[in-house]
């Protein structure tokens, strides 16, 4: 079963990175290649890797505990009680992936409606730089610092909306779309709600949001000034295409629109601090919120007039392909988190590597090409809190390297996804363009922080 699941996985993951060449939607591969890989589960017989999960051993003690004596017996005969839990698990991940899909979904829909309202003009008419560099730098570190406010996913959506505004070449904007995935996924590692894994380690006790910010907001800074700092080099004689710049009146609301939206996606990780429900419900709020002011600013517009305005068609027009394509890909690597693949996984690095400070360098590069949610759920899993109590070294830099180590791939994390789907931008050449620039800028980082905080022994 584990070959064929590496198989498939594989196969999927090169039919992605080579859609161009072999001419096959890269959405069509991620989802045959997650539910391909939920197939092989459902129909392989038990392994010992599964019946050894937690997970496993929960579900066959609740069987237990709430079924009848026959049906016990029944239900806990090795088949029946695997292909059971397969059921059970994949709908356990359906339920976190739904998670990030609505949030994806909301998130992309409040910012289709401010720009329907040309809300962003308010700042893009603040830019008035024909040069680059300065714009190279000016995007990063607003993404950067917006992505530890919000988080990297939404920061991403956002700032793609603007930087669509400010460079139409679309091959200098793919570079700047590069640095954007960069720049969010460095803010969000420093901040206890920019990144997802970051905010498991917040929740699960293993990291506090002083000391996080304390130990990881200067390497993070690094891993973003080393690939900024490189590419600027590249800039260095060149200049932007003219864009134009919208000089008719602005539609009705707009600031109000740009406010509302922005304060909707700011209160986003507010709510989830208060009321410790789900980030997609604070998201789904909000959208709520902006749709009914969007439906009153323009309440007094005939139908046809109002339809652009609306978040109706503000739905129609989020790109569906990346949320399926972001699906299949969560879906693959469920599958092979319940087969136990990923905790042996981290498992073969202990024993083999040895070294903390080196398993967690590998793991955020792993993260590039497997989720760095269930590594890093594995992660810690693996290291007891009694040895490595909260705010130890090794939780700060896990959470550094998880967080930043996704942008080596662009398919390594949601904001990358996100960028992806929103940009067209090719797997290979992100690979050419901006992998060995996020790699710098990660290693940098990490060789930062281990410097500041010292080696392990």
């Amino acid at each position: 079963m584990y070959l064929l699941l590496i198989a498939i996985f594989v196969i999927g993951y090169a039919a992605i990175a080579f859609e161009h060449t072999i001419n096959l939607n890269k959405t069509a591969s991620a989802l045959l290649t997650g539910i391909l890989c939920w197939t092989v589960l459902a129909l392989a017989p038990p392994t010992p890797a599964v019946q050894e999960q937690e997970t496993y051993q929960e579900y066959t003690e609740h069987l237990e505990s709430t079924e009848t004596a026959e049906a016990v017996q029944e239900e806990l005969d090795a088949h029946h009680t695997y292909v059971s839990y397969i059921g059970f698990s994949l709908r356990e991940h359906l339920g976190e992936i739904a998670e990030i899909l609505f949030f994806l979904i909301g998130a992309m829909t409040i910012v289709e409606l401010i720009d329907a309202h040309e809300g962003f003009r308010f700042i893009t008419d603040k830019i008035n730089t024909n040069s680059p560099r300065p714009l190279l730098w000016l995007l990063s570190i607003l993404t950067f610092f917006m992505s530890a406010l919000l988080d990297n996913l939404t920061t991403s959506i956002v700032m793609i909306s603007l930087l669509r505004r400010l460079v139409t070449d679309t091959r200098q904007r793919m570079i700047f779309a590069g640095l954007i995935i960069i720049a969010a996924n460095a803010g969000g590692a420093w901040s206890p709600i920019g990144d997802v894994t970051t905010t498991m380690l917040w929740i699960g006790g293993q990291i506090t949001t002083l000391n996080i910010i304390k130990g990881v907001f200067i390497p993070s800074v690094v891993c973003l000034l080393v690939p900024l700092l490189m590419l600027s080099f590249q800039f260095r004689n060149s200049s932007l295409e003219d864009t134009e710049r919208a000089t008719s009146e602005t539609p009705t609301g707009s600031l109000a629109m740009l406010i509302t939206g922005v304060s909707a996606l700011i209160f986003v990780p507010i709510f989830k601090t208060v009321t410790h429900l789900p980030p997609w419900t604070g998201m789904m709020l909000g959208l709520g919120v902006v749709w009914v002011v969007s439906e009153i600013i323009n309440k007094d517009k005939d139908e046809e007039e109002r339809h652009p305005y609306t978040a109706v068609h503000a739905l129609s027009k989020i790109d569906v392909p990346s949320v399926l394509f972001f699906l299949g890909i969560l879906v693959a690597i469920a599958a092979l988190q319940t087969a136990g693949m990923l905790t042996q996984l981290s498992a073969y690095m202990a024993n083999t590597i040895g070294n903390l400070d080196l398993i967690v360098y590998a793991i955020g590069l792993a993260s590039a090409v497997i989720d760095n949610v269930p590594l890093v759920a594995a992660t810690m899993g693996m290291y007891d809190m009694a040895a490595f109590p909260p705010d130890s070294k090794l939780w700060e830099f896990i959470a550094y390297c998880a967080g930043t180590g996704g942008s080596v791939l662009i398919i390594g994390s949601a904001a990358g996804v996100a960028v992806m789907g929103m940009e067209k931008i090719d797997f290979m050449w992100y690979l050419r363009k901006i992998s060995l620039l996020a790699l710098a800028g990660y290693t940098a980082g990490a060789l930062v922080y281990l410097l500041l905080y010292g080696l392990a022994h």
